[in-house]
C-alpha cells in the first residue's frame, strides 16, 4: 500500500500541474481567439485528462486496498460520517473527485463536438475549471503537504 499512495500522491502534483496548464491554455485561447492548434491544444487537455484518470485509477485502488477502509467496519457509517477526517477520505475527496473527473471528461467529449476554436477552448476552459476547482477542495492538505 505504501507505494500506491506515494504515487497517489506525486503523481497528484502532476496531475494538478497538467490541469492548471490546461486550463490556463484553454482560458488563454478563448479570450484571445487563437485557432485550435490540434498538436498543441489538444495534447495539453488530452495529456490532462491522461493523467486525471490515472490518478483516478491510483486513487480506486489506494480506497480499497488502504487500511482506512476497515473504519467503514469499525465505525460504520455513522460513525464514519461523525468523524471528519474519516468522512474526508472516505467519503468526501473521493465522491468530489470522481465527480470532478466525470466533468474533465464530459468537456473532453464536448469540445470534440464543436467546430470553431472558440467553442472547443470554452468547452475545456468551463469543464475543466470546474473540475480543478472541485479537486482543489476536497485534496487533505494536511495530510498532503
Amino acid at each position: 500500500m505504501g507505494i500506491i499512495q506515494t504515487l497517489h500522491s506525486y503523481w497528484a502534483y502532476l496531475t494538478l500541474l497538467m490541469l492548471i496548464i490546461a486550463v490556463v491554455n484553454a482560458i488563454t485561447g478563448y479570450f484571445s481567439s487563437k485557432p485550435f492548434i490540434m498538436g498543441k491544444d489538444l495534447r495539453i487537455s488530452l495529456f490532462a485528462l491522461i493523467f486525471t484518470h490515472i490518478q483516478l485509477l491510483l486513487g480506486i485502488i489506494l480506497y480499497f486496498v488502504s487500511e482506512r477502509f476497515s473504519l467503514w467496519s469499525e465505525l460504520g457509517a455513522g460513525g464514519v460520517m461523525k468523524n471528519d477526517l474519516a468522512r474526508l477520505l472516505l467519503v468526501e475527496h473521493p465522491f468530489t473527485n470522481i465527480l470532478a473527473i466525470i466533468l474533465i471528461t464530459i468537456g473532453w467529449s464536448k469540445h470534440k463536438k464543436v467546430d470553431s476554436a472558440k467553442g472547443k477552448f470554452g468547452k475545456i476552459a468551463f469543464f475543466y475549471t470546474l473540475g480543478l476547482i472541485l479537486l482543489l477542495s476536497r485534496i487533505p492538505w494536511g495530510q498532503w503537504m
